[in-house]
């Protein structure tokens, strides 16, 4: 038998002593009155051995993280949601029938105790069981202590053991939990409206992308998983809300990376009677005040890079990014031909009507992209490859957007969004056109679409904001799946009954 056959026939002859001892092994009868984070500074006050006075009793729950057993005593740690404290656990003050129940418990257990504190000899602020009880008898057991889950797909198969043995992964999801807090505060704020739209939509839309899609019985119907919710919020700006925004999931049918997840949670947000310039203040503001809230700093380290996100943040155009950081020769970049003929001898591939916007697109991305450390908006897209943005009037061949890259990857895109309903739909058809051979991409003009904006839509500015990526730059996560509580993953070669964490102990 395996070692980790062993461990779990263990602890399941365990838990058949204890149920036969007539312990409950998932009782839902203790109700803790006292959070760990709140006793610990009331002993820490405490003198080395002193125990609080007046007598004062405290109850708390959670999960038992590391037992020292000494015959009639035992020292156990326990974890709640806010902190570990120190148990000490007697025989002749819990009572023969606690105490025997007591030593067949096991690291991993969760149990609730009652007792007063007091500090240890060596300085350890404790509670001093008068009570113990089972709440719920772990079957398997945790990764052992001073290794954690050394394997990364295993952290992210199993992130409820993750979560319970790795306090970095904890403290990161903490901050995402914050990020978002203070993000939607700092809209909410500003006077924008939360709202909320169709996650299933009978044409993905908004960006180009590869759909997930089901079938509605009811209905009769196709429907598509959303890409973006762009096109519903700017419907919204044609009902007369000014200002809105929505944080919420988007779903595309493409690959994995450490940049890139099935689901993926985004920020989109519209402002009417705004442009593109007015956005790159508003997020150059806000992202350096979240930075500032959650990290106390704006000079952040990144995967071993310093960045600087505080204001102002540099701005070039997209041109102007491809002569002064990726080297191409602002001849090259005047003379469509040229232009294209040069990004096929760097050996990226162009389709055959692909025009000379799309090869600035594909340069940049090749020679400029990963070399924007600190922040920088990159404006001037070409109009080729931005389908919903305004054109500028005074170069139509380029439109008012912006992309913000911050160590080498883009965080965010806006623009001034296109209104016209003529002009829109012809750009529809043409994207339609030009789609190759993969009909799931924009398969069809979104026709309610173009009849919102024939009833008028304001001039606005519009922007997206990858949520996951401003967690990953302000927790310094190297991966997507880091700051996901549940990435998706290839299924399990093989899920068998005795499959355990990797680096397993016991307490034996």
């Amino acid at each position: 038998m395996s070692s980790e056959n062993q461990f779990l026939a263990q602890r399941r002859e365990k838990a058949q002593t204890l149920a036969d001892l007539g312990v409950k092994l998932y009782s839902n009868t203790f109700k803790p009155a006292d959070r760990i984070t709140d006793l610990l500074p009331k002993a820490e006050q405490l003198e080395p051995q002193q125990k609080e006075e007046g007598g004062a009793t405290y109850s708390i729950a959670g999960r038992i993280m590391a037992m020292r057993k000494f015959g009639k005593a035992a020292f156990i740690t326990i974890a709640d949601a806010t902190d570990q404290m120190q148990v000490y656990v007697r025989k002749d003050t819990v009572g023969d029938e606690q105490f025997s129940a007591f030593k067949k418990y096991d690291i991993g257990d969760i149990v609730g105790t009652r007792g007063q504190l007091f500090k240890t000899k060596t300085g350890e602020p404790s509670l001093h069981a008068d009570f113990i009880t089972m709440v719920s008898k772990s079957l398997r057991p945790l990764p052992e202590k001073w290794h954690g889950l050394t394997d990364v797909e295993t952290r992210y198969r199993q992130r409820y053991v993750d979560l319970l043995v790795t306090p970095e992964s904890k403290e990161t999801f903490h901050k995402r939990v914050e990020i978002i807090r203070l993000v939607r505060e700092y809209l909410s704020d500003r006077g924008f409206l939360e709202v909320e739209t169709p996650m299933m939509q009978p044409v993905p839309g908004g960006a180009t992308a590869k759909p997930f899609k089901t079938f509605h019985n009811a209905l009769n119907m196709d429907l598509y998983l959303r890409i973006a919710p762009e096109l519903y919020l700017k419907r919204l700006l044609v009902g007369g809300l000014e200002k809105v925004f929505e944080i919420n999931r988007n779903f595309r049918n493409e690959g994995l990376s450490t940049r890139h997840n099935p689901e993926f949670t985004m920020l989109e947000f519209y402002q009417a009677y705004a442009t593109y310039d007015d956005l790159i203040d508003l997020t150059e503001d806000m992202i350096s005040s979240v930075c500032q809230a959650v990290k106390g700093t704006m000079n952040i380290t990144y995967q071993g890079t310093e960045v600087d996100l505080s204001p102002p943040w540099k701005r070039l155009t997209m041109a102007e990014a491809l002569v002064e950081i990726g080297g191409v020769g602002p001849e090259i970049l005047a003379d469509d031909d040229k232009v294209i003929s040069h990004a096929k001898g760097l050996g990226i591939k162009l389709e055959p009507q692909a025009g000379a916007g799309k090869a600035k697109t594909e340069l940049f991305e090749l020679l400029v992209e990963e070399k924007l450390i600190d922040p920088t908006f990159i404006t001037s897209y070409p109009t080729e490859v931005s389908p919903l943005a305004r054109r500028n009037e005074n170069d139509p061949s380029v439109t008012d957007r912006f992309e913000l890259f911050i160590t080498g990857r883009e965080i965010a895109n806006a623009f001034n969004e296109l209104n016209d309903p003529v002009d829109q739909r012809e750009r529809f058809e043409k994207q339609i056109a030009e789609r190759g051979d993969d009909d799931e991409v924009h398969p069809v003009v979104d026709v309610d679409y173009i009849r919102a904006l024939e009833y008028g839509m304001p001039s606005a500015a519009g922007e997206g904001i990858g949520i996951d990526r401003l967690v990953m730059l302000l927790t310094d996560s190297a991966s997507i799946r880091d700051v996901i509580l549940f990435p998706h993953m290839k299924p399990e070669e093989k899920m068998q009954e005795d499959q355990t964490p990797d680096q397993l102990t016991d307490n034996g």
